[in-house]
């Protein structure tokens, strides 16, 4: 049997090699079953062709050890050279079908060392049951044969049930580091925690808040888009330190019930909602989870918290005015805001404004461009004044906001044209601020989109109230992926942008090699939006 052991470690390890784009999707949607066949789905041909090449592979190579080499050559000798090719031929088929240009990288944690563990057990497990069975029973061994030859071929299955095995151990290990964090923060009472969610402008909300607060205390801030319970976690156990005073956790969500999750890790005695809007109605279903979802953080809140809001005139006004906690809201409207801003004046490099209390003034500029951003620092100034920094020590603190990258990040090329990256924005009202700061640069101005993707059934609406919001703000539009392209490219032409300056192409390359033909120095290039890594269009 040992041979036959031999050949199913070959094919078991050809596999779980072959699946590293299906392990880098599984990661994408935080091991989430749901997403990840959601992902499979829209991803159809990436993810089923890494089998399919190995099934073919395998298909050859045993035929060649179980009908050929049996006659001529020694079972202990083709088994372990069958090993070794479809063991070699599933490393070079993951590394050519792995995304080479990640926004979030594959990355090896141990959680994805356990999963490769798992996968190869299971595997082989099911491999060699199924060799044994086929040598051993007349009825079964047409079938099991069948059965070994096209294995590799369902391998996002396989995937997903070694996950599911391999379920219960990692949510002991989850609930082990959470109850660790947890711990560390009960043992900090002097800790300042404050949580912030938001449809949109959570991460520039929270570096923009981690400026401020940085004038006066020494604060953690969770780095870059850190915003679920293993990612916070593992910011509490590995970076929070003594002399910490606050604390400032991002809470991402994508189901109802996941900000209540964050809260019972973290605590949080302040809360920052940044927005509410149709963001991933492909998990929430409808707006009413998104808005119950987001004031999960609030209902957090103990009876002496603190609540903020950026005023949108809309769904966050509502939820400020329906809070009975101690309350606060920021914006444009000095009759309703504890914290506003006036005299804005924005320009190519930055904004200018006049940061407004009932009782003081002071003129403030920072680099940050659109009156989006205008309002993430008046939310951000409303939580610095509540703890305790001056005036003066915020509009230093806005001097030194830098643009958080791919979010209204201008990148200025001497002598070639500029670019405005705004690539990890998804939503319509960020994006209308996106057009609003491109219209203030000079012609040529041109714009490189996907569109707005996990919008469920409104998804062709809101692509078209896209494409009718960009059509006064640019000179050239470059449109990536068909689908959406024709709900973005019918806004444009209905509110009277010429058809011969939209140009429609099939991935970001593409894009760029028609920039490096049409752009000319001086230019402004507006990358909005990108698609997620696990979502792809042809």
């Amino acid at each position: 049997m040992l041979p036959e052991f031999l050949l199913c470690t070959g094919i078991a390890s050809g596999c779980i090699l072959s699946a590293r784009i299906l392990l880098h999707y599984f990661q994408l949607e935080s091991y989430q079953f749901p997403g990840y066949f959601r992902t499979i789905r829209r991803n159809v041909l990436k993810s089923f062709s890494p089998g399919f090449i190995l099934m073919i592979l395998n298909i050859i190579v045993l035929f060649l050890i179980l009908q050929v080499c049996p006659e001529k050559v020694s079972p202990w000798i083709v088994c372990p050279i069958g090993l070794v090719i479809l063991t070699g031929a599933g490393f070079f088929i993951g590394r050519a079908f792995s995304e080479k240009k990640a926004k979030k990288a594959f990355v090896f944690t141990p959680r994805i060392k356990r999963l490769y563990a798992a996968s190869f057990i299971l595997i082989s497990l099911i491999l060699f049951a199924a060799f044994y069975t086929s040598r051993h029973s007349l009825v079964f061994r047409f079938p099991l044969s069948v059965f070994i030859f096209a294995f590799p071929v369902f391998l996002p299955f396989w995937i997903a049930l070694s996950g599911l095995i391999a379920w219960p151990i990692e949510k002991l290990i989850s609930e082990m580091y959470f109850r660790d964090a947890q711990r560390k923060l009960r043992e900090r009472p002097d800790l300042i925690k404050i949580g912030i969610t938001g449809s949109w402008g959570k991460t520039s909300v929270k570096f923009i808040l981690g400026t401020l607060l940085e004038e006066k205390y020494h604060t953690l801030v969770t780095p870059a888009s850190y915003n679920t319970p293993m990612g916070v976690t593992k910011v509490i156990r590995t970076k929070l330190e003594p002399g910490h005073r606050i604390f400032v956790s991002e809470m991402g969500a994508r189901h109802v019930g996941d900000i209540k999750e964050m809260c019972r890790l973290v605590h949080p005695h302040i809360g920052i909602l940044t927005s509410v809007g149709p963001q991933h109605l492909d998990t929430f279903k409808k707006l009413e989870n998104v808005i119950k979802t987001k004031y999960e953080l609030i209902d957090a809140l103990p009876e002496d918290g603190e609540a903020f809001f950026s005023d949108d005139e809309g769904i966050c006004r509502d939820l400020y005015n329906k809070t009975t906690l101690s309350r606060h809201l920021s914006g444009l409207n000095r009759d309703i805001c504890d914290v506003w801003a006036e005299d804005i004046s924005y320009s190519p490099d930055g904004s200018s404004f006049v940061l407004c209390t009932h009782d003081q003034r002071v003129s403030c500029s920072t680099m940050l461009l659109g009156e989006l951003n205008i309002r993430n620092i008046l939310l951000c100034s409303s939580v610095a004044l509540h703890l305790g920094l001056s005036l003066d020590q915020i509009c230093r603190g806005i001097r030194k906001i830098h643009p958080v990258e791919h979010r209204l990040q201008l990148i200025r090329h001497p002598g070639g044209p500029n670019v405005i990256d705004d690539a990890f924005n998804s939503n319509i009202i960020g994006a209308k601020q996106a057009f609003h700061v491109l219209k203030s640069f000079p012609p040529n101005r041109i714009i490189v989109t996907p569109g707005m993707v996990e919008l469920g059934d409104k998804e062709y609406d809101m692509n078209y109230e896209f494409g009718c919001a960009m059509s006064d703000c640019c000179d050239t539009a470059i449109l990536v992926g068909k689908k959406r392209s024709e709900a973005i490219s019918a806004g444009l032409c209905d509110n009277g942008f010429p058809k011969n300056a939209i140009h429609i192409v099939s991935s970001l390359d593409e894009a760029s090699s028609l920039l490096r033909i049409i752009a000319r120095p001086g230019d402004t290039i507006l990358f909005e939006n990108d698609l997620p890594d696990h979502y792809s269009e042809t």
